[in-house]
Formats: C-alpha cells, sequence, structure tokens
C-alpha cells in the first residue's frame, strides 16, 4: 500500500517528519518498506500552452510544435508524443534546466529542426514511476508559472500491510492507526447517507458469493480527462489516470477501501445479475485478455452475458468511454474465498481483488458509494438517482469480546490501568457496551480477548513491558530427538569423509527404472509439476546416482556420499525415513563401508546375501550393503566399483542413546601387529573376531579386518578356502609393551585359533 502523505494530511494531523511517521507504523506493526520523495521539480520548468503542431519533415514520429511560456515570443520545440492536442498546457523545460541527476537541457536542432527546450512528461518530473506521453496539466493553471510551485513536494510511504490488517488498504483506514497510535483525532468527514430502495428484478443475485449487491444510476455524465489534483493523487501512488469517472472509482478504493466499478448504463441489458458462469464462457477484461471462464467463477452479468469477473475486473464491452454518458456504479460485497479462487485460477491480480480476498468491512459498501457519486458529479458532471438500488443484505460482522483487565496485565507483565486500556481500545474505534466491547466491521482480525491484549500492548508500546530473566527447561520430545539423533548421524558420517547429499523427493519412472527401482513400489503424484516430479521416490538410489553422475562429470575422482530423507511406499501409503550411503573411487570396497556403519551405528549384526552383499539388522536398523552391478556403474560415469548401502533408520532415530563413556587418551604408543588365517570359506568374520577377542590375549585393545584373498581357480589357495588379514593393536595405559610381550600375546591368539577355528596361518 503506497501512501502519500500530503494525500494523508486530508484525514489526520502527522508528526513533524517522515521518519517519525515511520517509526511510529513501523513500532506498531506495520512495517514501512520503501519511501519516494517526489515534487523536488528543478527551476526553468514552467507551464507552456501548445499553439500549433506540424509533422516534422524528417521524422515520421515526430512533431513540430509552437508553444506559449508566457516570454511573449512563441519558442519552438521538437516533441515525440502524441498524446496532447492544441490548447493543452504542458510542463516545458527550459535551456538551462537540469532533469535528473546530470541531463541538461540546451538549446539545439533534432533531425535539422530548431528545438529551444523540451515538453515533459509525468517520469521525466519524477512524478511518476512511468508514463504514456505529455503530462497534461489543468487548464487554469497560468502560462509561465514555475511548474515547482504547482507540485508541493510530498513524500510516499510504502507499507507492508499484513494479510489481517485489510483496514490499512485505504487512507481512512491508515489515518485511523495513524491518530491511534500518535495520540491525535482523525478527521475522517462523515459521507451522507443516501436513501434505499429495493432493486426488485433489475438486480438478481443467484449465488450466495454475493449477499449484498447496490447500484447507483448517474445520468448525463461528460466523460473526459480528470482534473489536476485527481490525476495528481493517483500518480503519486503509481496508478496512471485514465478518465474522470474511472480515476474517481480508483480514488475511492483508496480513499475508503471499498473497490467499485463503473458500467456504461447503456450497453447493460435490462439490468443486473450476479450468478456462476457458464462452462466455457467469455469475458474480454478491461486489460486486454480474454478470459475462459469456468462454472465456478462468480461473474457479474446482464440478460445475455457476463460484463464482470466478480470482484476481481470489468469487461471491456461495458466499460466507461469518452462516448458514456450513462452510468451504473457498482459497490458490492462478495465472499473473499470466491474472490481468491478466480483470482489465482485465471492469474488475474488487481486492486480489488487483493482487497476483497482480505475481507473488505459491509458497513462500507454504501459509504462508498455515495462518496464516488459525489465525486462523479463534482468532475463529470451529471444527475444521480436519489436513490440507490439494494439487493440483499449486507453480512454482520461486528464481534463481541469480553476483556478481563486483570488477565491483560497478568498476560502482558505490564501494570497498565484500567483507564488507559479503555483509552486505547476506544482510540482504535472499539465500543464499550454492558461491559463488552464492539468490534468494528472494518477490524475482521479481532475475534478473541487475546487480540483485544495485543491491540492494548501494540498501541501502549512493546517497550514498557519489562525486561525479566526467567529460563526453564523442557524435556525432548519424540520430534527432539529423532533430529538430535539425525545430526548426530550426519556428524559421524562427515567425520569419516563422507559428504550430505540432498536430492529431490520427486522422481520420474525412467530415472527409477535406470537405477533398477521398480516403479510398482513408488507412489504417483496426482498433478505433477513436470514428467520428471511423476511419483514420490520410494529409495534413495536414483537420486544419489544423479548426485554421482554430476560429481564425475566436473572431474571427481573419488566420490563418497550420503543422505538422510523421507522414503514412500506406494503399499499403504506409508513414509519412512531412510539413510543411503554411496561409495566409488576408494580402496575401502565393501568392508569398508561396513566399517563406516559400525563406526556411525555401533555394533550392528552383517550377515551374507547373495552376490557380493550383506543385510544389516539390529540397533532398530534394517537395509542391505552391496555394490552396484558394473552396467549400472558405467551407465552414471563410474570407471571404478560403486559400492551402496540403504537402510531404513526410523527405529534408531526414534531411541534414546545410552550413555556416553569418555576415556583420556593413552600417553603410551600402540603395538600393532598383522596375523593371517587361512580358513574354510563358510566360517564368518564374526566367528573369526569372536575368537581372537575369546583368547583374552593379554594387552589386547582392538582387532580389524585388514585384507580378504580368495582364489576360485585353487592355484594359490584351494577354492573352497580364503585368506583373512587382521590387525591386532596392543596397548597398556600404564607403560610402553615390550616387543617381548606382544610377541607372546600374538602366539596365544595363533594357538587359540587353531583350537577354536582350526586356522593355519600364512607366514
Amino acid at each position: 500500500m503506497k501512501v502519500s502523505l500530503e494525500w494523508l494530511k486530508d484525514y489526520v494531523s502527522l508528526p513533524e517528519s517522515a521518519e517519525a511517521l515511520a517509526e511510529a507504523l513501523t513500532k506498531g506493526g506495520t512495517e514501512v518498506v520503501g519511501r519516494q520523495e517526489r515534487g523536488n521539480i528543478p527551476e526553468k520548468i514552467v507551464v507552456a500552452q501548445i499553439l500549433s503542431s506540424i509533422p516534422h519533415p524528417n521524422a515520421d514520429r515526430l512533431s513540430v510544435c509552437q508553444v506559449d511560456d508566457g516570454s511573449g515570443q512563441p519558442r519552438q520545440i521538437v516533441c515525440g508524443a502524441k498524446n496532447f492536442q492544441i490548447g493543452d498546457k504542458v510542463p516545458l523545460a527550459l535551456p538551462g534546466a537540469v532533469l535528473g541527476a546530470d541531463f541538461k537541457i540546451k538549446a539545439g536542432k533534432l533531425r535539422g529542426e530548431k528545438s529551444d527546450g523540451m515538453l515533459c512528461s509525468a517520469k521525466e518530473l519524477a512524478l511518476a514511476e512511468d508514463a504514456e506521453g505529455l503530462l497534461i496539466l489543468s487548464a487554469d493553471w497560468p502560462v509561465g508559472k514555475p511548474v515547482k510551485e504547482l507540485f508541493p513536494p510530498d513524500t510516499v510511504l510504502e507499507l507492508e500491510v499484513t494479510p489481517n490488517r485489510p483496514d490499512l488498504l485505504g487512507y481512512r483506514g491508515v489515518a485511523r492507526e495513524v491518530a491511534a497510535l500518535t495520540r491525535v483525532e482523525a478527521t475522517l468527514a462523515a459521507v451522507p447517507s443516501v436513501p434505499e430502495k429495493e432493486a426488485d428484478d433489475f438486480v438478481r443475485l443467484e449465488d450466495s458469493g454475493c449477499p449484498f449487491y447496490t447500484a447507483r444510476i448517474i445520468r448525463g455524465v461528460k466523460v473526459g480527462p480528470s482534473p489536476q489534483w485527481l490525476a495528481d493523487r493517483l500518480t503519486a501512488v503509481g496508478l496512471r489516470p485514465i478518465n474522470n469517472v474511472v480515476d474517481v472509482t480508483n480514488y475511492v478504493l483508496l480513499e475508503t477501501g471499498q473497490p467499485l466499478h463503473a458500467f456504461d448504463l447503456a450497453k447493460l441489458e435490462h439490468g443486473i445479475v450476479v450468478r456462476n458462469a457458464h462452462e466455457g464462457e467469455m469475458l474480454q477484461a478491461l486489460d486486454g485478455s480474454e478470459l475462459k471462464l469456468r462454472t465456478r467463477d462468480l461473474i457479474v452479468g446482464d440478460a445475455g452475458k457476463a460484463v464482470a469477473l466478480a470482484g476481481v475486473m470489468g469487461g471491456v464491452e461495458t466499460g466507461v468511454t469518452s462516448a458514456t454518458t450513462d452510468l451504473l456504479l457498482e459497490s458490492a460485497w462478495f465472499e473473499p474465498s470466491r474472490v481468491r479462487k478466480s483470482s489465482r485460477e485465471l492469474g488475474l491480480s488487481t486492486d480489488s481483488s487483493y482487497r476483497f480476498e482480505r475481507r473488505v468491512d459491509p458497513a462500507g459498501v454504501l459509504p462508498a458509494s455515495a462518496r464516488a457519486v459525489e465525486l462523479i458529479l463534482q468532475t463529470a458532471g451529471g444527475a444521480a438517482e436519489i436513490a440507490v438500488l439494494v439487493a440483499g443484505r449486507a453480512p454482520q460482522t461486528a464481534a463481541t469480546i469480553t476483556l478481563s483487565y486483570d488477565r491483560c496485565r497478568a498476560l502482558l507483565g505490564l501494570d497498565i490501568g484500567d483507564g488507559e486500556i479503555e483509552a486505547i481500545l476506544l482510540r482504535l474505534g472499539l465500543t464499550k457496551q454492558a461491559g463488552q466491547w464492539l468490534v468494528p466491521g472494518f477490524r475482521p482480525d479481532l475475534t478473541r480477548e487475546v487480540d483485544l491484549i495485543e491491540e492494548v500492548i501494540r498501541m501502549a508500546g512493546i517497550e514498557r513491558v519489562p525486561s525479566r530473566l526467567r529460563g526453564f527447561s523442557a524435556a525432548a520430545s519424540a520430534a527432539d530427538l529423532r533430529h538430535d539423533n539425525g545430526e548426530r548421524l550426519r556428524e559421524r558420517l562427515r567425520a569419516q569423509g563422507f559428504s550430505e547429499a540432498r536430492t529431490s523427493h520427486f522422481v520420474s519412472p525412467d530415472a527409477l527404472q535406470r537405477a533398477g527401482v521398480s516403479a510398482d513400489e513408488a507412489v504417483t503424484v496426482r498433478n505433477p509439476l513436470g514428467a520428471d516430479q511423476a511419483m514420490l521416490r520410494p529409495a534413495l538410489l536414483a537420486g544419489l546416482l544423479e548426485a554421482l553422475a554430476r560429481n564425475l562429470r566436473h572431474g571427481a575422482d573419488a566420490v563418497r556420499l550420503f543422505e538422510v530423507g523421507p522414503v514412500f511406499a506406494a503399499a499403504g501409503r506409508e513414509e519412512g525415513t531412510a539413510l543411503a550411503l554411496l561409495e566409488t573411487g576408494s580402496d575401502h570396497g565393501l568392508f569398508g563401508l561396513k566399517g563406516v556403519l559400525q563406526a556411525a551405528f555401533g555394533a550392528m549384526e552383517f550377515r551374507p546375501e547373495d552376490g557380493l552383499a550383506l543385510r544389516v539388522t539390529g540397533l532398530g536398523l534394517e537395509g542391505l550393503l552391496r555394490r552396484l552391478p558394473r552396467v549400472m556403474a558405467e551407465e552414471y560415469g563410474a570407471k571404478t566399483p560403486v559400492y551402496y548401502a540403504e537402510m531404513a533408520v526410523d527405529g534408531w532415530l526414534g531411541a534414546r542413546p545410552g550413555a556416553v563413556r569418555v576415556r583420556a587418551l593413552s600417553k603410551f604408543p600402540a603395538v600393532t601387529r598383522d596375523l593371517s588365517l587361512i580358513l574354510p570359506r563358510t566360517i564368518r568374520y564374526a566367528a573369526v573376531e569372536k575368537a581372537v577377542l575369546g583368547a583374552r590375549a593379554p594387552h589386547l585393545s582392538s582387532v580389524r579386518l585388514k585384507d580378504v584373498f580368495a582364489d576360485p581357480s585353487g592355484v594359490k589357495l584351494p577354492a573352497d578356502q580364503r585368506s583373512l588379514t587382521v590387525t591386532l593393536t596392543f596397548r597398556d595405559e600404564a607403560r610402553t609393551l615390550t616387543s617381548e610381550e606382544v610377541d607372546r600375546a600374538v602366539e596365544t591368539l595363533r594357538e587359540h585359533a587353531k583350537a577354536e577355528l582350526k586356522a593355519v596361518f600364512r607366514v
């Protein structure tokens, strides 16, 4: 909402500076997000009258004008605008005038014709953001008068109006807010009441989307340019003047917040009907767009056609033009949800729909109509019918709220008196009746006691609330636990050299097929944004493979990625959380990935699956580690084996972690020895680790798998056997171990493994 302070002064006394006003509004909850200075017009720009105009002999788009600048001698100006007529008064920049930062006007020639100055648009004078042609001045302004004396300086503030404050979308509402914040009286002139008359069959309401509609007939108007004051006020807030009738409806919309629309009465057939559109019915809107309407769109029509999209925009066919003499002025209340749906679905947002969507005050429908009629008669002449035609009844929106002053003080933590509380609410336009507060219709956001308490502190000033230090702890919820466990897991994986990936929750059937995931397991999206987002991912593999391919294309030699995120199952329509790890380009292999998981989660169970794969269970986890098929890996650009793990982690995320045990780092060095065992292929590594640890060799602190060797050909090793090399780590916390002590411990382990596993040792 753009607010001209010169305009706002008509309704309320303002603080001394624009900065003070902006600060007051911002403290009251309405942020000022922009500021524009207008009317700082340079010297040597005067009012000139166009005496004649002929086409430029050497340029089709230019004309050569003779103008009177008050000097007594005509001045020749070459001009490119087309929107003026002989006799119009326009701004003339004389030689020596400086426009903008450094654009100095000079006398010279344009295409061979002398030009002694420049005729100006509103944009060139910083009076508008854009302009089509010259700024046409009021006919009663004297020739030769400096233009700066006719346009007083003005400041325009841009307010960020929240959706719950539709009352601030009009100058009268902003004036009420400023008056309440600065403790002054707003001077809101009352609009005279107008007799009402039942519209009978002239206006018919056939849909509940419009419970209240009024029409005022005005005859004998003369449509033309608006007076300068009206055009200036619209221009100040970024609206382009059109004609006196349309400009009045826009002016009243900005003044009151109530949208209006004027129809050419002669182009309406047998009155007005508010109804649902017919399927496929067409409407050419005033902005030139062709609207194909649906039965859910609420329209204003006459006996045979749609003439407006209700609450959004009128149609060209019944719009006001220079030939219009009789008007039907519409002022109505449309259901916000109906206007919002049509505006969004048809892609047509206007100043009118913006206000209807946020709910206008039903009590403002008739006053806005009366105000517009008053201004139309003033600017366009004509005569209005005495009574306004009324169909339906205005919705009752006023709320009655009980407020406990003691609760107000307790909730705010502020010692504020009953009298001050009541004074604040009265300043905001509420009235007290029988111990309750009656809320006016222009404040639909006030519905509960706490809303009134919020208004009290908003007006009293949040800085008055005393500062207190009050800390308390709350038990972690299930959501907190899942979040903390998830962050802990991510930290552990990053510490092991993995980078986190965040891939899309949506996938295409082709991407699933390429990754070897069945599309039957995926949930289909009913209205996807595109073919590549047609399904919800049943697994993380497809997204991580795309990330792998992207990294390899950019020259990465080794890629280690992980992702923790939701997956979706078509069966049962379930959502779960999965962890996936993907690795290529390193020497770790499948057992290295197993070690990563053990470091991240702790002790867990692994058992072989068909092919080169391991099944993971325990600790609330369930999943699979595997090497991806070579053909698949090569399809994504990988030249080395790709290892992948994916598992459901919902159980682990929801479990409370055990106590953290901490021990100091040893001051004494560790000693390592490698031990190679030849065993039948049927013996799992878990059995080897159990046997080694079970020997309880002195000073043994850990055992880790280092290498696995097998020879299917049977040349270097029998085909039914394999060699496992483990690294043994020995340490004493009190001293440095000797080689002899370590050798004796290793021998103990060899004897125990030979007895338990029938192992043969490689040299």
